[in-house]
């Protein structure tokens, strides 16, 4: 808990179902439900994103371990429990879903005008869930949290997405859910070894070697998919296009993220021998995701696939980061998740801002914005720029420590990474070129309106992010500076003691 002894996580976690609960009961005509759905869904974000700043200030930088940590016995007789905690790893991502739900709501405020009761209950249930996932200290309680958040999304998808949303959401439950058994598999075996489903606990014993890779198998089942990893990629573009703009936001900002803090938080500290044993295996996969991606994505006529299939890349530089098993690399991984939630986020509004005024994605449509919106070029500008990794900006020092990390582990690695960056350079700044620049293609540009105030104050926050985590980064890796060199020392005594027994390799 809190310093005053307040269960801060729980908060956090539960407040936004107690506003579903409120829009629940309102009661009048359909305009009348609309606003109010609208402005309670705004007002709850605002005060967990408010709670989740108290978490951020009151939070230990030094200390190692989880904090803010609530228990309550749940099936005490199967070893499973109700417990909270969050480590400098989390706290970062909670933080990261808190900030985008507001931002996601003011975004659907006017793009959304069917079932907007419905809708603004499916975010504050997906806030839910994806708070919980990142503060779950026992597996039952992760597992529920990870598998809860596809039905929100499914739904967001599903009712409110583009004209192929019903083909896109199905896709996106069977290749997440498919995997995710897998994991449930996992946690079963863990808990028949250790008689408990308690993370903190399970991260001090030591699993079989035998048991070791199929454990592994079974986490990366669900995690890749998450991530997504290719080759089981291919149901992230189909969702990102289906999507409505907050949905994409969503899932590119968080949803994402999943997979790489499966990653961290458990294959690599609990299953050290294989994971070097199948680092290797992973960095192929990374290696061929950012260099395949980025080829697709300079093919794309459709900027919603384009910046889908870079996420795709820039996630593959993640996993590359996470395997190195370094300081450097892990570190980098952490700071390019953040940062790709920012960013990433931030291009998809941009798009659905053009979206909202001329009800087209293609690039060909575009041409020649400047001249007629120069504050939405300018924004658009710097998410360009940021997601090319420009220094100054939140793109660079994550690509660049997980350039380090991996050129101690692999030069050949380092360079798959490095030229995941030129081939961003490339498709992200023609994109740009053919949008913003060049001569007015379509006489309705003429009249585009640029950035409205409710846009301005969307876009702000995410704008001071992207240019603070770029030019000030300590101030984000302080809070999991601690973390990840206990994960590493960890990892590294474990692999150490291993092959002294001749087990690792």
């Amino acid at each position: 808990m809190n310093a005053a002894g307040y269960p801060l996580l729980s908060l956090l976690t539960f407040l936004p179902l107690v506003g579903a609960f409120i829009i629940m009961m309102v009661r009048g005509d359909d305009e009348t439900i609309a606003a109010n759905a609208r402005w309670t869904a705004l007002w709850t974000s605002l005060i967990v994103f408010a709670l989740s700043l108290v978490l951020w200030f009151q939070f230990d930088t030094s200390i190692a371990g989880f904090q803010f940590q609530e228990s309550r016995a749940w099936l005490p007789d199967f070893g499973i429990g109700y417990h909270l905690g969050v480590d400098g790893i989390s706290v970062l991502f909670v933080l990261l879903s808190t900030l985008l739900t507001p931002i996601c709501i003011l975004a659907s405020w006017e793009s959304v005008q069917s079932r907007v009761r419905e809708y603004m209950i499916a975010f504050l249930v997906l806030e839910t869930m994806m708070i919980g996932m990142f503060v779950s200290l026992d597996f039952m309680l992760f597992y529920i949290f990870f598998e809860g958040v596809l039905i929100p999304m499914f739904l967001i998808i599903g009712v409110w997405g583009g004209a192929r949303r019903v083909y896109a959401a199905y896709k996106f439950f069977l290749y997440t859910f498919a995997g995710s058994v897998l994991m449930l598999l996992a946690i079963i075996a863990l808990w028949h070894s250790a008689g408990t489903t308690d993370i903190p606990e399970l991260l001090t014993k030591r699993i079989a070697s035998a048991w070791q890779p199929w454990i592994f198998f079974a986490f990366f089942a669900s995690f890749a998919v998450k991530v997504p990893m290719w080759p089981v990629h291919t149901w992230l573009p189909d969702a990102h296009v289906e999507a409505p703009t907050a949905g994409s936001v969503i899932l590119a900002g968080v949803l994402l993220k999943m997979g790489g803090y499966g990653f961290l938080r458990f294959s690599l500290p609990m299953l050290p021998e294989a994971s070097a044993q199948f680092a290797p295996f992973i960095f192929a996969l990374s290696v061929i995701a950012v260099i395949y991606t980025s080829l697709v994505a300079l093919a794309q006529t459709d900027m919603k696939k384009l910046i889908a299939y870079s996420s795709v890349a820039h996630m593959g530089i993640v996993t590359i980061g996470i395997f190195t098993a370094n300081v450097q690399g892990i570190e980098g991984a952490l700071f390019q998740m953040l940062s790709h939630g920012v960013v990433s986020g931030a291009l998809f509004l941009c798009v659905g801002v053009l979206y909202d005024r001329e009800h087209t994605r293609e690039i060909a449509r575009y041409g020649g914005v400047a001249k007629i919106i120069p504050a939405y070029a300018l924004v658009f500008m710097l998410f360009t720029m940021a997601s090319v990794a420009l220094p100054g900006t939140a793109g660079f020092p994550g690509e660049f420590l997980v350039i380090m990390g991996a050129f101690a582990v692999s030069p050949w690695v380092a360079l798959g990474a490095a030229t995941g960056m030129i081939l961003g350079a490339a498709y992200m700044l023609l994109l740009y070129r053919r949008v913003a620049f060049g001569q007015i293609t379509r006489e309705s540009l003429r009249g585009l309106a640029d950035l409205s105030p409710r846009e301005h104050a969307i876009f702000a926050p995410l704008i001071a992010l992207t240019l603070w985590m770029g030019l000030y980064p300590s101030s984000f890796t302080q809070f999991f500076t601690a973390s990840v060199a206990q994960i590493v020392t960890q990892h590294q005594a474990a692999l150490g003691v291993a092959r002294l027994a001749g087990i690792a390799p």
